[in-house]
């Protein structure tokens, strides 16, 4: 049986070929969504990655706009998600940030 998911390098060329750019650059901008989620995943979360991740996005979608085809939509919602779990996640960082803080000031002042 054979793999139908490795491409060579000619397979690859006729794909691009074949296929509506909006179609290819949907499937990136869901790989980039995966990627953002699976950053904000971590423990700790990599914001930094996240963010670089989310910005490419947003500038993607804004510069493409009704151009990506008819799932444009979509990938503004799946963005504004990842924009809120992003925030979300930032928060909890700040807030663990800031108990850390505390409690170590607290022991220095018990000493």
């Amino acid at each position: 049986m054979t793999d139908t998911t490795d491409f060579g390098e000619s397979e690859e060329i006729n794909y691009f070929r074949e296929t509506p750019v909006e179609t290819v650059l949907g499937n990136h901008v869901f790989v980039l969504l995966q990627l953002a989620a699976v950053r904000l995943a971590e423990t700790p979360p990599d914001l930094s990655g996240a963010q670089l991740v989310i910005d490419t996005l947003a500038a993607m979608i804004s510069a493409g706009g009704s151009r990506l085809g008819e799932h444009v939509d979509l990938y503004r919602s799946a963005l504004a998600e990842v924009q809120q779990v992003y925030v979300r996640a930032a928060q909890s960082v700040s807030r663990a940030s800031s108990d850390t803080l505390k409690r170590e000031g607290e022991t220095e002042s018990s000493e």
